[in-house]
């Protein structure tokens, strides 16, 4: 019967919520009274929170170490491919512990929506023909018609420089290979699970991939990017791999290697002394007004040599410093129960 009185309601009655706490507004809550004595303290705890962490985190980006060489890129700012090039430089303090090895783009935009759409996720997991998708276009087929693998502007566009480093001791002496570790470079999920070579029974990477085109702009086929090693090629291939995640920024920096120091000298990092970078130049910059560079790095763990984090915190406590101060100074003046406010 009350669900039938219910539902036979009209008018204002009808509207009217339910007779609830909740829906009446009469469940029990805090209203924080904001004083002086409380507002005041929070801000300046605040301030102090924020420029002890900046500091730190200062200091512990200070404590990385970074040497960066671009001499060799206006030197072929109009040099065809397939040339060769030294850059030598002085490491002044040793750079101990784990070094990284990158190479660094300016002026290269990767996030550009249409370039970051020109690819074929399905295709890189594993399959290479019959591709239904048309991001790839213009570079999803070659002249003959075959599909190309890996299709897009993205694979097209792959960074393929080589350097080898050399360590020369304290003077121009012989020089002594600097062993870099160029597997492992690559996240664990893009390594495993994001990027898969395909595979037909018993067949080599060679065979499956038969009835396909390289990219346009490559030398070698997928399945020969490591002729070194079996186990890196494809779509598996660790220089592909850290090239397809894309940068968010004109200016960016992608790692290339890892020093591997398990001989001498190189046990401890990279000891003092003078070093040379020989290039072998394949990736032109010119076409867009780009620039190549080689970064040398350690890291610690809050990464590289970033330094917007820390500047970051310390102008945040600065200015929350400064309304403190200004709401100290309004509170002294009128006082805590306001008469000068009145007059």
């Amino acid at each position: 019967m009350k669900l039938l009185e219910t539902k036979g309601k009209s008018g204002p009655s009808a509207r009217r919520p339910d007779n609830s706490a909740f829906k009446q507004q009469r469940l029990p809550a805090w209203s924080p009274m904001l004083t002086a004595n409380t507002v005041l303290p929070f801000f300046y705890f605040m301030a102090l929170s924020c420029m002890l962490l900046g500091v730190w985190l200062l200091l512990t980006v200070q404590s990385t170490q970074e040497l960066k060489a671009s001499a060799f890129l206006s030197m072929f700012y109009k040099a065809a491919l397939n040339c060769f090039c030294k850059v030598e430089f002085r490491i002044e303090k040793a750079f101990k512990g784990d070094v990284f090895f990158y190479y660094g783009l300016q002026n290269f935009h990767q996030n550009l929506r249409r370039y970051m759409d020109s690819r074929d996720d399905g295709q890189m997991v594993g399959r290479t023909t019959n591709l239904k998708v048309t991001y790839c276009e213009p570079f999803i087929k070659d002249q003959k018609g075959l599909p190309i693998a890996p299709c897009g502007a993205v694979a097209n566009s792959v960074f393929n420089d080589s350097f080898t480093l050399s360590y020369h001791g304290g003077s121009s002496g012989p020089a002594v290979p600097v062993p870099l570790l160029r597997q492992g470079i690559t996240w664990y999920t893009d390594k495993n699970i994001k990027y898969r070579n395909p595979k037909d029974g018993n067949m080599t990477l060679a065979q499956v991939f038969q009835g396909t085109a390289q990219p346009r702009y490559w030398q070698k086929p997928a399945y020969e990017l490591d002729p070194r090693d079996p186990a890196n090629n494809g779509f598996i291939n660790d220089d592909l791999i850290v090239w397809m995640r894309e940068a968010a920024f004109p200016n960016f920096k992608k790692l290339y290697g890892v020093l591997y120091r398990a001989k001498k000298p190189f046990i401890k990092g990279l000891p003092a002394g003078n070093y040379s970078v020989d290039v072998s130049y394949n990736f032109p910059v010119q076409h867009f007004r780009g620039r190549k560079q080689v970064v040398l790095t350690t890291v610690t763990w809050f990464g590289g040599q970033n330094h917007f984090l820390p500047i970051a915190y310390l102008i945040t406590s600065c200015l929350t410093l400064l309304v403190a101060v200004v709401l100290t100074v309004a509170w002294c003046k009128f006082g805590k129960n306001g008469r000068n406010m009145e007059e």
